[in-house]
């Protein structure tokens, strides 16, 4: 058995209940755990994050959740890597166990494979330009972007808008073909060993869950949370305000949408999301999948800890 210190992961797709069952674990094992979600680590969006609260945390320590202001446009993989290393390499050194917990992949990558990041500055302009082409057309980014690198756009999601203009501007300023940001995958060059858990389930079930979700988020006041993140100054443009819920409610409260328009917009893209998050991790061969349709929350919390106990 590798002498590397354990980094322990629970992944999957939105709603499939990450959040309950890393906290049973963490409290058991001494842990404390590192959020791996590209929405949870900007402060004050909290509802349409799924954000844990205080008390649902029960006493365990969370890390990279409200890290970073919702105003910061330059919040890229590298420089989550790099923040969210240094919490493991501070929970490692209090001998803590550290659990990395989400379902942003490029953030779990970052983690699990040698991240090879292209050297092209940011281009205010250009972004602003591409910006403004997405509002007026949705979807022209993404356009020229095939235009450019076809196997890129593939890549990307048409919904992806803030990775899609980086895409351009990188091919733009290096004048080829934009490269994965992870390198071929490498756990020897790893500072330490990856355990991997991964929660799956019924897919009816999930997109149920995923319903339930959304409506309790709008019960709990998604649009109040949106309309106040506005009227303190955040651009409904800045890459904070493009996560799933947020742009939905932006488009109900500018006028173009009711929100029943846009609750349904959020349930349907939060399922699409889901498919998309599942067919990312199932690529890893690394994760080990547990039903928590068929287990249950506390089944679940069991046969994770025997299989963490097994690289002990």
């Amino acid at each position: 058995m590798s002498e590397k210190p354990r980094l322990y992961f629970i992944v999957g797709p939105t709603a499939s209940g990450k959040t309950a069952v890393s906290i049973q674990i963490a409290k058991r094992i001494d842990g404390e755990i590192i959020s791996a979600d590209s929405i949870q680590v900007y402060q004050g969006l909290n509802i349409g994050s799924a954000k844990p609260e205080i008390g649902e945390m029960q006493g365990v320590s969370h890390h990279m959740i409200s890290a970073i202001s919702p105003m910061d446009q330059l919040y890229s993989v590298a420089r989550y890597r790099d923040d969210a290393m240094r919490c493991i390499e501070d929970v490692i050194s209090r001998g803590k166990a550290p659990i990395v917990t989400g379902g942003t992949g490029l953030y779990i990558n970052s983690l699990t494979y040698p991240l090879d990041v292209p050297k092209a500055p940011p281009n205010k302009a250009l972004r602003e330009l591409w910006a403004k082409r997405e509002r007026e057309e949705k979807g022209a980014a993404h356009r020229h972007l095939a235009e450019l690198d076809s196997d890129s756009a593939k890549r990307l999601h048409p919904n992806d808008v803030k990775r899609t203009i980086r895409a351009i501007e990188i091919i733009e300023f290096t004048g080829e073909p934009l490269k994965s940001e992870f390198a071929k995958r490498d756990d020897c060059s790893l500072p330490y060993e990856p355990v991997m858990a991964g929660l799956t389930t019924n897919r009816e079930l999930l997109y149920l869950r995923i319903d339930q979700r959304v409506d309790k988020m709008i019960a709990c006041g998604l649009v109040k949370e949106v309309d106040a993140l506005l009227k303190e100054g955040v651009p409904p443009t800045c890459p904070a305000m493009q996560g799933l819920g947020y742009k939905e409610i932006y488009r109900h409260l500018s006028g173009e949408a009711s929100l029943d328009e846009s609750i349904e917009e959020i349930k349907r893209e939060s399922r699409r999301y889901a498919k998309r998050q599942l067919t990312w991790f199932r690529r890893d061969e690394r994760i080990r999948w547990f039903d928590i349709c068929a287990l249950g929350t506390d089944g679940a919390v069991e046969e994770i800890l025997s299989y963490f106990a097994e690289h002990k």
